[in-house]
């Protein structure tokens, strides 16, 4: 199979979605299909105002048609509703092309914290975005129930994995200093709420790994913080390995990839009890959720590191790129027949 998949989020960013799609784009290869990734690198793109990591790709709509066109793909995936998600939906609406997408990010509720925007308005962007694929493919059962709830017509639950050979219990000599070890690992902005964590009153060290816009100020306002910039590879997964507790602030992720990279790291969890922890924290061995995140930590503190591994064991990457392919739209035409030209 020939698979387009067109995303705005792609490296150098980095995060769960990035992580996701390219580990699955990975994995369909070694199925055997030929997957052509459409990212903002390969267009002329800009800064995204107030967070230049992400690039944008405006004014792509001609080169994307000259692109998947040249491509003729037997499926079309869409994974975000940014300037190359619009110009490939713009693209397959006007072909009659099914396509599918997927929801990664609470989008309305990030522009809603940034901007003021109504979650109506957002929610109403989306689900005009969405509803016209033949699925939207969502990380969890509750966000699967909560699209439905929101005007989504066609949500289909696709979970995630984790790279369990990298992500294992190592030696804890990465995080110098006074223990217990709090360890954050993500985007370091308004919306994952960081602030929850750093502002606790509890014995110990807490530790940011990661960057983004709110960094300066977070830096500035907790200077018993250590704020160590972004980790890759096999040093972020010692880093993570070395904490005693992984602490997960935000209440608007859709999932929490790195959660699952902590427990492969045989490190508890502990956040708060809304979406993304809820549908990945199923076992009170392997974490704690509570309003009180402070109670949460030290609940999360006792438990067995030996639990928290074995239950990452179960999230493979080659069961999420599964189920991804499950999902797909193939497009029924003729071999070697390319579908119409529009203007």
């Amino acid at each position: 199979m020939k698979l387009a998949l067109i995303t705005d989020a792609w490296r150098p960013q980095i995060n769960g979605v990035v992580t996701t799609l390219s580990t699955v784009t990975e994995r369909l290869r070694a199925f055997g299909h030929t997957v052509e990734t459409v990212t903002p690198d390969q267009f002329r793109n800009w800064p995204c105002p107030t967070y230049p990591e992400i690039r944008l790709a405006l004014g792509s709509r001609r080169a994307l048609n000259a692109r998947l066109d040249g491509f003729m793909p037997d499926a079309i995936h869409i994974a975000t509703e940014g300037p190359l998600g619009l110009a490939a939906r713009s693209y397959c609406l006007k072909r009659g092309l099914p396509f599918t997408t997927s929801f990664h990010t609470l989008f309305a509720e990030y522009v809603n914290v940034r901007t003021g925007v109504p979650l109506s308005w957002g929610y109403r962007f989306l689900a005009w975005f969405h509803n016209a694929g033949e699925r939207a493919m969502a990380a969890t059962p509750g966000l699967v129930e909560q699209l439905r709830q929101r005007g989504f017509d066609n949500p289909a639950l696709w979970s995630r994995g984790v790279e369990t050979d990298l992500f294992c219990p190592r030696e804890r000599d990465q995080l110098p200093g006074h223990g217990p070890k709090l360890l954050y690992v993500g985007r370091v902005a308004i919306e994952k709420n960081i602030e929850a964590f750093l502002a606790l009153d509890i014995p110990g060290t807490k530790y940011i790994v990661g960057d983004g816009p709110q960094r300066a100020e977070l830096e500035l306002k907790y200077p018993a913080a250590v704020f160590l910039g972004y980790r890759h590879g096999e040093d972020l997964a010692r880093h993570i390995s070395s904490a005693d507790v992984f602490v997960f602030p935000s209440r608007t992720d859709t999932f929490g990839l790195v959660m699952l990279e902590a427990l492969a790291c045989g490190v508890p969890v502990a956040a708060f009890p809304v979406q993304g922890p809820r549908d990945v924290i199923l076992s009170d061995k392997v974490g704690c959720l509570d309003e009180d995140l402070a109670k949460a930590v030290v609940t999360a503190l006792a438990l067995n590191r030996d639990d928290c591994r074995q239950y990452a064991l179960g999230y493979t990457w080659d069961n999420c790129a599964r189920l991804f392919e499950s999902h797909l739209a193939p497009i029924a035409r003729p071999i070697g027949v390319p579908a119409p030209a529009t203007l």
